[in-house]
């Protein structure tokens, strides 16, 4: 009877043990399927053609010290079908199927300059090399024949993208204008109308906004969010609609971003032309380090990530320009001297007579005498960078630095919220100390992952 009396206790007790475990592995179960949930409606997904997609190694892409979730405005009917095309995969993969090892994929932001974008693509047909690689092209709004001229290319995979929250395609709300908005140098509170002024006491202007909306939304959607691009380790080459692209661009960006270790492991990008714009190079046989240029500039997740961490520094900056913003705000935040690698010839120019979405009208002459005048000498034609030049550094630099006050245009909350939520749109909430540590990593990563 004594044993019979003690069993049952023995039995209660054992179940009381396991209790807590039960408990805790019901806790993790739920935790993963909240986790899973609020990672796929905080990122959306792209189309799926037969590339894996699998958890990534690099989670710390993933994590991002957010409190809030983005306040993205509501979407209209056009921005709702164009963000349906972000995840349309590249075309002409008949034509090539498949994208070399250790290629560099080359972004090609542009507004509505048509004359601009035809030149460009017709420097682009005549890369070397540009078969072996990913043109993505992405869009500030929708403007049917830039379209077009895109939907002609035949020489490499190309992919489209469209920038859903452009003020151009939202006529009468924000980020568009809105009929309380105030405009020009009004007094919010005198004439009852809606915004914040910029430090010189004009109201923003939508036209004028979307340039920098425009190159920060794409930078966050090209490194961590389209399916394309997200994963990838290497190296991401910048170029405009009025940038011309010479025949030994695409070789001449692979040497220099393979030598920069090597070379100049201080440098956190690579051009493809001079800072100064309207250089051509000294024509030394050296490779030069200097200030990061706006024309065909290269760098990788490193670099990237150290960018997206400054966000604050961007999106709060009274600038409307995105390159002098990351000139005056972002770089100067670093601590240190922010070089790049190049060459000491040009291998892409900048062109055109027109700035800010000028250009759209054939009989508007933004090309000089509506032609393109740019020489392409036989030296631009082939990779002309030697593995065995040494290296010139330009420590003193001219141009837009810290204590820059900005060109104003940015004054309005809306927009900077606006700018916050792009950094946030495709990252997992997560305010835990992991992610806290995540984040202060990349912040500190060494500049021999920058240069490699």
């Amino acid at each position: 009877m004594g044993f019979y009396r003690r069993y049952p206790r023995s039995r209660e007790i054992g179940l009381k043990r396991l209790l807590p475990l039960l408990l805790f592995s019901l806790f993790v179960v739920v935790g993963v399927l909240v986790l899973i949930r609020t990672s796929a409606l905080s990122s959306p997904r792209a189309y799926d053609y037969n590339v894996h997609d699998g958890l990534s190694s690099e989670i710390e892409d993933q994590l991002l010290d957010v409190v809030k979730k983005p306040k993205i405005p509501f979407q209209n009917e056009l921005s709702l079908s164009l963000e349906k095309k972000n995840h349309l995969p590249p075309r002409n993969l008949d034509l090539f199927p498949t994208l070399k090892e250790g290629h560099v994929s080359i972004v090609l932001y542009v507004h509505n300059r048509p004359q601009y974008l035809r030149a460009v693509v017709d420097s682009l047909s005549k890369v070397e090399g540009i078969a072996e690689t990913l043109l993505l092209v992405s869009h500030d709004g929708y403007f049917k024949e830039m379209n077009s001229i895109i939907e002609g290319i035949r020489f490499c995979q190309v992919k489209q993208i469209f920038a859903p929250y452009s003020p151009h395609l939202f006529p009468d709300s924000f980020p568009g204008t809105s009929s309380g908005d105030c405009k020009d140098k009004q007094d919010a509170l005198i004439d009852n109308c809606t915004g914040n002024p910029d430090q010189y006491g004009n109201h923003r202007s939508p036209r004028i906004v979307s340039l920098k909306h425009h190159w920060w939304w794409m930078m966050n959607t090209v490194w961590n969010g389209l399916v394309e691009t997200r994963r990838h380790q290497g190296h991401i080459l910048f170029i405009e609609e009025d940038h011309y692209i010479f025949p030994n661009a695409y070789r001449n960006i692979q040497i220099l971003t393979e030598l920069k270790q090597s070379k100049c492991p201080d440098c956190y990008a690579a051009n493809l032309a001079p800072s100064d714009v309207k250089a051509k190079g000294e024509g030394w046989e050296s490779l030069v380090a200097e200030k990061i240029g706006n024309v065909g500039y290269t760098f990788n997740r490193t670099v990237w990530r150290k960018i997206h961490a400054k966000a604050f520094e961007f999106c709060s900056f009274d600038d409307y320009n995105w390159d002098i913003t990351m000139w005056a705000a972002v770089y100067p935040s670093w601590g240190s001297h922010v070089y790049t690698l190049r060459g000491p010839r040009r291998s892409a120019a900048h062109f055109g007579k027109c700035g800010l979405h000028q250009g759209q009208e054939e009989d508007r002459s933004c090309i000089d005498n509506g032609k393109l005048d740019i020489n392409v000498e036989d030296a631009d034609k082939h990779p002309n960078i030697k593995n065995e030049w040494g290296l010139h550094v330009f420590e003193q630099q001219g141009g837009y630095q810290a204590g820059f006050r900005g060109w104003g245009g940015w004054g309005d909350k809306r927009d900077q919220q606006l700018c916050m939520s792009f950094a946030s749109m495709f990252h997992v909430v997560d305010s835990s100390h992991e992610a806290r540590s995540l984040k202060h990593k990349a912040m500190r990563q060494p500049t021999s992952e920058m240069s490699s």
